[in-house]
Parts: structure tokens; sequence; C-alpha cells
């Protein structure tokens, strides 16, 4: 069983202490989180367990010949090749073990006499390769990286075409072609949008191998993982269960602990708001002195940012009428000939909460800029209600927040006076803790703007928020907090996020894009995910004509547009009898193709056992000349059976 393991490992910055006397075992089957505030140490310690740390104390063992990836946040890039040839040196272990397999053959020719050691060190690393799934690296490589959103049109560009978030989904493919033994996956969702993350999760529920990983989706950790480590203080301390289950557990332990911090909280409010007020004044001079030194005296209560109880809640929403918005056939071309969004209808209600849904690409944050009036160039009618206020969040937000204020004296001036006293907790909320509010905006980061963006926005009074990614560079907390806050707003809301647990929480109707398309669900996301696995179960017939008659689909007529229709989907039992003999007549055909390639595939994969089993006879494997043809055959039957599968697949849908 391979495995990876620290034994009373520490590791200090200068006089903090990141990791003190820590123990961790991951082996075969682990399913970990790892988790703590931002700046606990997490990602040093997935770096101490791969091996790129050296830790001050302690030991690090490793199984021998245990495969382990690694991937870090960010900063991966590529270049140099096509995504197809970058792709393939995920897989380059295998590479080197059939460079060894070929030299122990080599070995074996020149050396008879210590032949039989030989053999078994190479029939042990060819058993490795096979179970490696090298052989199948190909077909490894078009399933994840077609589950984790590129296209086939993709494979033969060149990397460096990728942008920055596209190019850490290479990196993030390639570990996973490894098929390590242990995986090591610092933040891997923070670039997948909804539908990779769902793959992603389908992907870890069935990995073999052990994984651990650091990740702010609750939803995406409940479903994948089966025990958490939380780091705190330098300290780790592990939780079975779900993550969920890790955070009911942590709020009884430390309920005591809360009460005292809150207490501690009210004591330190109080003092610095007495020294605040009358620490300029003389007769209150002296006691406010004393007061400061109680502050600086005072040993500061911590507990873990996930169980800070923080609230606020937005302005009051402008009153607005109970239709708020109306789009009536939006169309948007960016090139002239292919619209992003065709013949679009919308209709939003006081009080919505719309989700948009569909993949990259399909037009979602084109159609937020339109409603948020950032983009005039289309063609179409939008009809604002009345009294409608519209606030606007998107990640190129951050890019007009710039100058020599700090962000306290930022918001201070944005903020209504009501709001100014809770500041210092929403910045707290929002990730800005202790001196981080007297950052100059000039020198923070992307995210860090992005999240002044968003919190800026939510002190704003409006009855319409349009939010595209309000999730991203949040931490499971701050999305808390923000959650809260959008449950509580008084307005209408219309948002994009990749956060399934979030958008769960939030939507109470969907609107799917696909190219050209639309369709709107009027039930939460959970019930739209219901109606997709029907149609992904066959049902098609009930789920378009449910979408059709209660919803709105796309429909594909001679314009390929999206209007809206009350019209009913035929019934099979509608059908013509031309038209159910020519169907039937089709289904025969495709059974008939189908029975075809599974026999080819069955006499192929008799092949490969052939060709296996001669691979296994002293004669050939300790012959380096033999050994290399029987493997070439391997790989090309092996080539072929990948080959005929996706022909099987392709031909058995059309059975569905």
């Amino acid at each position: 069983m391979a495995f990876v393991q620290f034994s009373k490992v520490s590791l200090a910055f200068g006089d903090r202490d990141i990791l003190k006397d820590v123990t961790i075992n991951l082996q075969t089957g682990s399913k970990v989180a790892l988790t703590g505030a931002n700046g606990a140490g997490k990602s040093t310690l997935i770096k101490v367990l791969a091996g790129l740390v050296q830790p001050d104390s302690g030991t690090r063992a490793v199984q021998k010949d245990s495969r382990i990836a690694y991937l870090p946040q960010s900063g991966l890039t590529h270049h140099g090749c096509t995504l197809r040839e970058e792709a393939d040196k995920a897989f380059e272990f295998g590479y080197e073990m059939q460079r060894q397999i070929d030299q122990l053959g080599e070995q074996m020719a020149a050396n008879p006499d210590n032949a039989n050691a030989l053999a078994l060190r190479q029939a042990d690393l060819i058993q490795a390769l096979e179970e490696s799934g090298w052989h199948r690296r190909a077909a490894a490589a078009e399933s994840v990286l077609l589950g984790l959103g590129f296209s086939r049109e993709d494979f033969n560009r060149n990397t460096e075409e990728f942008s920055g978030g596209w190019q850490m989904r290479i990196a993030l493919a390639k570990a996973l072609m490894q098929n390590p033994d242990i995986l090591l996956l610092d933040e891997p969702t923070n670039y997948l949008d909804i539908e990779a993350r769902n793959w992603l999760e389908g992907f870890l529920k069935d990995f073999r191998g052990g994984f651990l990983l650091v990740s702010h989706d609750r939803y995406f950790l409940d479903v994948t993982i089966n025990e958490v480590y939380e780091l705190f203080g330098g300290d780790l301390k592990r939780y079975p269960g779900n993550f969920t289950h890790y955070e009911k557990v942590r709020e009884v332990e430390l309920k005591t602990l809360i009460a005292e911090y809150e207490q501690q909280q009210q004591e330190i409010n109080k003092l610095e708001e007495f020294i605040n007020r009358f620490g300029a004044k003389a007769t209150k001079a002296a006691q406010a002195q004393e007061y400061q030194k109680r502050l600086e005296k005072m040993v500061r209560i911590e507990i873990p940012e996930s169980l800070k109880k923080i609230h606020f809640s937005f302005p009051p929403a402008p009153h607005a009428g109970k239709l708020v918005y109306r789009m009536n056939s939006i169309c948007k071309s960016y090139d002239g000939s292919h619209n992003v969004l065709n013949n679009l209808e919308l209709q939003l209600e006081n009080g919505d909460r719309l989700v948009v849904a569909g993949r990259n690409g399909a037009g979602k944050s084109t159609l937020l800029r339109i409603i948020a009036e950032q983009d005039k160039d289309f063609t179409g009618e939008v009809i604002p209600g009345a009294g409608v206020k519209i606030g606007y969040f998107s990640q190129d937000n951050a890019e007009t927040i710039k100058g020599k204020q700090t962000i306290l004296e930022y918001l201070e001036s944005e903020a209504p006076l009501e709001l100014i006293p809770k500041l210092r907790d929403m910045l707290g909320a929002f990730l800005f803790r202790g001196d981080d509010v007297y950052k100059s905006l000039d020198v923070l980061s992307g995210g860090e703007k992005a999240r002044i963006a968003l919190l800026q926005l939510l002190l704003s009074p409006v009855n319409l928020l349009v939010l595209d990614e309000p999730t991203n560079h949040l931490d499971i907390h701050s999305k808390d907090v923000l959650l809260d806050a959008l449950k509580g707003f008084g307005g209408t809301v219309v948002f994009v996020s990749h956060d399934r647990g979030f958008i769960e929480q939030l939507a109470t109707r969907v609107l799917e894009l696909t190219p050209g398309h639309f369709r709107t669900f009027p039930g939460d996301y959970q019930f739209y995910m219901e109606q997709l696995a029907k149609e992904a179960d066959g049902d098609n017939v009930q789920s378009q004509a449910f979408a059709k008659q209660k919803v709105g689909a796309s429909v594909n007529g001679t314009n390929g547009g999206g209007k809206i229709t009350t019209e009913a989907a035929p019934s099979a039992g509608a059908l013509s009898y031309e038209e159910k003999k020519r169907q039937e007549a089709e289904r025969r055909k495709a059974e008939k193709l189908v029975a075809k390639i599974e026999a080819e595939i069955e006499a192929l994969e008799d092949k490969k056992s052939e060709l296996e089993a001669k691979m296994a006879d002293p004669a050939v494997y300790s012959n380096g000349e033999k050994a290399k043809a029987v493997q070439r055959e391997l790989d090309e039957v092996a080539s072929q059976i990948e080959v005929k599968t996706s022909e099987w697949e392709a031909a058995s849908e059309a059975l569905m």
C-alpha cells in the first residue's frame, strides 16, 4: 500500500510556528480535506508533504516507488508545444518504466546467468506499467481534458495560447493523468466552472489512490472527502466525516471558547471606543492611557475564522414594482455571423434569485453585462421596471480601484453612515483582517481589489443586483457571510457562480444558456439538475415537453432562435406510420452496427490477452528484441480497442 507520512514534523518562519509536532498519514484510499484560516500554513504543509519544503525537525516517510502528484494554487504556465503534447508529458513515468523494461531485456541477453532475477524485476515493472494505465494514456488524456472543459479543437493549439486560468487547468489535467498513488491538490477548483467541478467530483470519487486537497467549496468537499485535518496555530487535528460534519463537531468543541472570545471582543470594542472618543481630552487622557495599556497586555483569544459569527445586511432596497426587468428578442454577436445570445426572452420579478447556468462561452457574462447596462451593442429590447436601480459586480470592477487611500478610508467614503461602525467586521468577513485594512489601494492584488469591489457594491442602496462570479477569491466563511446577506436582501438578484453549494442555497430560478439557445426553469438548482439527469437518462420526450409547456425552451427553427414557446412537443403516439417505420429501420441498423463493433472489440481483447500471455513467456521477456516486438503489438491493439470503444459509444447513443 502506497503512503506518505509525517511524524512530529515542525517548521517555523522566523518567530512564527507554522507546524508544531505535526503527524499525518496519507495512504491508498485516503480522501482528506485540509482546512484552516488564510495564512495558517496549508500550502506550506502540502509542499512539505510533496517533498518540496524541508521541515526543521521530524521525519517524512514515503513508501518505495510511490508516485506523488502535486498541484499548487497558481503560477504554472506551459509553452513550446501543443496541448496534446503537453498532456503526454504527464505520462513520463510510464516512458521511464518502459525504458527500464527494455534495459532489463538487454541485460538478460547479455548476462544469462542472472536472467532469473532480472526477469522477475522486469515482470514487476511490466505489471506496474499495466496497472498504471499507461497503455491507455491516449484515452485517459482525452477523457481528462474533455472533462475539464477543453474541446477536441483545443488539442492541437499551442499551450501559450491559453489564458492563466486555462494554464492551471492544464496543470490539473496533468496531475490527474499521472494516476498517482497520492494526489496533493491546493485549491484545484479555483479556475473551474461548475461543469468541470462536477466532473472532478466524479473523478475523485472513483480515484483508487489517496488524495489531500484544499478547497473553499463546501459542496465539493462534502461529496469527495471523508476526513478533515484542521491546521490551527501550528497544530494539526483530524476529524472523521465530511466537511459539514467537521464544522458541527468543531463548533460544539469550541462553544466555551467562542463565548469567551465574544465576551473579550465586546470588552475590546468598549475600550477602543473610549480611547478613540476621549484620548485627546485632558480630563480623560489618564483613563484612556490606562485602557490602552490594558489592551496591549490582553492575551487575545483566537478561534478559527470559519467559526466567527459575522453578519451584516444590505441597506434597504429602494421600492420597485412587481415586474423588475424584461428582455425581448435579444441578439448579441461578436463576429457578425454567430449569435452568442439568440432571440433571448427574459422576465424578472421582484424577489427573484436567478442563476444563469451554462458552459464557458455560452454567453453568461455577456447577458449580465447587458442587464447591467454595461453593453449596449445588441439588438432587441430591454425594459427596466419603474424605480429599478442596478448594482453590478464583475472581476473587471477591480480595475477601477486605485489610489493612495487605505482600504478603510476608501470604504468609509463610500458607506452609508449607519454602516461605518460595521466596516471593520465586514472587512474581516471579506478576508481583510488586522492591519490589512490600512493597506494602500495601489498595493492590492487583483483578488484583493475584487473583494473590495464586491464589498463596495454591498454598501450601496440598489434593488437589482447583477453579480458575475461573486464568490471568486472568497473562502468558505466569507461565502457564508455573503450568502446570508443576499438571502436577506430586499431586492432581486441575477448571478453567475461556479460554487454549487452557494447556488443551491440562493437560486430560486435557473436560466440555462447554450450557444444560441436558452431555457428557463422555475424551480431551484436541485430541480434543474434533476431535469438534466432525466434528459441524460433518456427521458427526453418528457423533459422537452415539460420545458416547452411550462418553462420555455429554445426551438430549433430555421433561424435557430431561442424564443419561448407554449407548443407541446409531439408525443410518440402522434408519429405517422411512415415515421415510425423509418425510425424502426434506423434502430435495427444501429443495433447491427453496435453488435458488429462489440464483436470486433471482443476479438481485439482476445488478441490482447494472447499477447500479454506471450509477454509473460520467459522465452520472450528474456529476449529484448522479442519483448519489444510483442510490446509494440500490444500498444497497437490497445490503441485499436480505444478507437473501437469510441465508435461503440457513438453508435450506442443512437439507440437511446
